[in-house]
């Protein structure tokens, strides 16, 4: 059973304190986490104050980003191993801002996908297509495919059994413009197929997809709705607790 997810992605946004005072607004506010897993990825120097404020409530907490060395001379990454041993469980991993602003490539989302998985952290694969490839042609789905392939190249069936995929058109991140809940299923089914050409029904039918882009409280419950659709990573409305929680309880 794919128990859903509804996590937010804070992005470069919130202090600590107003952190901490967000998850002491909600953790008490959410349902128990084997009906619907509820999660917050904030930047680095948040984690552990809004785990320690977390502690015994449904909520996780998640990083955002990290480097697939454990440690090393690698001036201002993050350590998967220092993550996980802070009580961080989950990583966004290959978000299209990454792969835009920094020039992350598939090759390297793939060893940072590793490292995660090495350390114990489940990581968040996102993958994406524009606005441009969408109207222009008909493969748009096809490149999401492919960026899958890539991202989850040599892992094992163990492992990708941890893994989560975003299906997050990168037209309608911060956009305003969502996908409708039918062009989100079909890129989430279509995810799903490929993991099922890559390691069979079975493990395929236990990976969950979440769809990122613009979500609100007005189209959460159309996107959760779906089948092949197991959640949603929300941005700019999982940075008030009021729109969160209308999100969470949808």
């Amino acid at each position: 059973m794919r128990i859903p997810i509804i996590a937010g992605n804070w992005k470069m946004h919130k202090t600590v304190a107003k952190a901490v005072a967000f998850v002491n607004q909600v953790k008490d506010q959410l349902p128990p986490a084997d009906q619907l897993q509820t999660a917050l990825a904030a930047p680095t120097l948040s984690l552990v104050p809004m785990v320690q404020a977390a502690a015994g409530s449904p909520l996780k907490v998640m990083a955002e980003n990290c480097y697939y060395q454990d440690e090393g001379a690698y001036t201002g990454e993050t350590s998967p191993y220092a993550l996980y041993q802070a009580g961080i469980h989950h990583v966004i991993l290959g978000h299209s801002e990454r792969r835009n602003y920094f020039h992350e490539d598939d090759e390297l989302i793939n060893k940072k996908v590793k490292a995660a998985l090495r350390n114990g952290l489940c990581p968040i694969v996102c993958c994406d297509d524009t606005m441009a490839r969408r109207i222009a042609a008909d493969d748009k789905i096809h490149w999401a495919v492919n960026r899958i392939l890539a991202d989850l190249k040599g892992l094992s069936e163990a492992d990708i059994c941890n893994v989560t995929v975003a299906y997050e058109p990168s037209w309608a991140i911060g956009s305003g413009q969502s996908a409708d809940s039918d062009q989100a299923e079909e890129g989430c089914y279509l995810i799903r197929q490929t993991i099922n050409d890559m390691y069979g029904e079975e493990v395929a039918n236990n990976v969950r997809i979440l769809y990122g882009g613009s979500v609100t409280p007005a189209n959460a419950r159309a996107m959760m709705a779906k089948s092949d659709i197991d959640g949603v990573l929300v941005g700019t409305d999982s940075l008030d607790p009021r729109t969160f929680l209308e999100i969470v309880n949808h």
